[in-house]
């Protein structure tokens, strides 16, 4: 007898979690309009980065996908376990939708579209390098543009760290060397610190990013006045005594009403890494 289909929505204006019971590693999310659109990891499949569709942030259909092949492709002619495509950001910036993700072996991407169903454009490496991963810009109020990424150890030696950079406006460099903005050794207890996301909010820099590794981490908060620190840091999602261990990088998503959602996985065996979505408060 087969398994009866999952379904997140209860039908009575309710939800249960996970609200996506299958494997999408490393989500983020952006409202534009009244519509969400989520991406995730996905390493060395092609085509990748997969574009999911949503008008309530509980019903989800896949739009297609935005990485029609890896790049290089000589790097990704037999597969290739643990590479490409890990933990993108999905923004909307100037009539633009933008995702950029780290290649833990070749550096930092980005491509652009008008409309998310494509056509995308190639990849442009903005950031080559080993070991960095979990990229995301930031356009403020005034028009300036940021990148904040975290670092791979297995490719480059060190990680639990944050490192920013100022970008052009257009998204295709960096205009800095870039400095360390949170140092997880400084802070205690604090490991494994990756996945950062970087937002605005009432004149404050804010970084969501998770640590403590994916099956028994948590979630955390920073936030400073100025890009570059120094930033002041809490956690902000915890196992506690439920059973959803490890929830784990994700993506804060404000709905036209004014509600704060915030949508994050958690590695659940066979699985993979499910969907849940979690109401926010300020």
């Amino acid at each position: 007898m087969s398994e009866p289909v999952w379904r997140a929505d209860l039908g009575d204006g309710t939800y249960r979690n996970p609200v996506l019971n299958a494997d999408w590693s490393d989500p983020d999310v952006v409202r534009v309009g009244d519509d969400y659109y989520l991406t995730a990891s996905s390493f060395g499949r092609a085509p990748g980065l997969p574009i999911l569709h949503s008008r309530d942030l509980v019903n989800w259909r896949i739009l297609g996908h935005a990485l029609e092949r890896l790049e290089p492709a000589d790097a990704f002619a037999l597969p290739r376990h643990d590479c490409g495509v890990w933990a993108p950001s999905i923004r909307h910036h100037d009539g633009r939708f933008w995702i950029f993700w780290g290649d833990p072996d070749a550096g930092v991407y980005q491509i652009n579209a008008r409309d998310p169903h494509g056509p995308w454009s190639a990849p442009h490496l903005i950031k080559p390098g080993k070991g960095l991963i979990d990229p995301c810009p930031l356009w403020d109020e005034h028009g300036d543009a940021y990148l904040v990424h975290a670092w791979a150890k297995s490719r480059s030696g060190v990680n639990n760290r944050l490192t920013g950079h100022r970008m052009s406006p257009d998204g295709r460099e960096l205009l800095d060397e870039g400095r360390v903005i949170v140092d997880g050794d400084a802070i205690p207890g604090w490991f494994t610190l990756e996945g950062p996301k970087l937002h605005r909010r009432d004149g404050w820099f804010w970084i969501l990013a998770p640590a403590g590794s994916v099956e028994t981490g948590w979630q955390g908060a920073f936030r400073s006045r100025d890009f570059f620190g120094p930033y002041e840091e809490r956690t902000i999602l915890a196992q506690g005594r439920t059973d959803v261990n490890g929830p784990h990088q994700g993506a804060w998503v404000s709905t036209p009403a004014g509600e704060d959602w915030f949508l994050h996985f958690q590695q659940r065996g066979a699985y993979g890494r499910v969907v849940h979505l979690q109401p926010m408060g300020w």
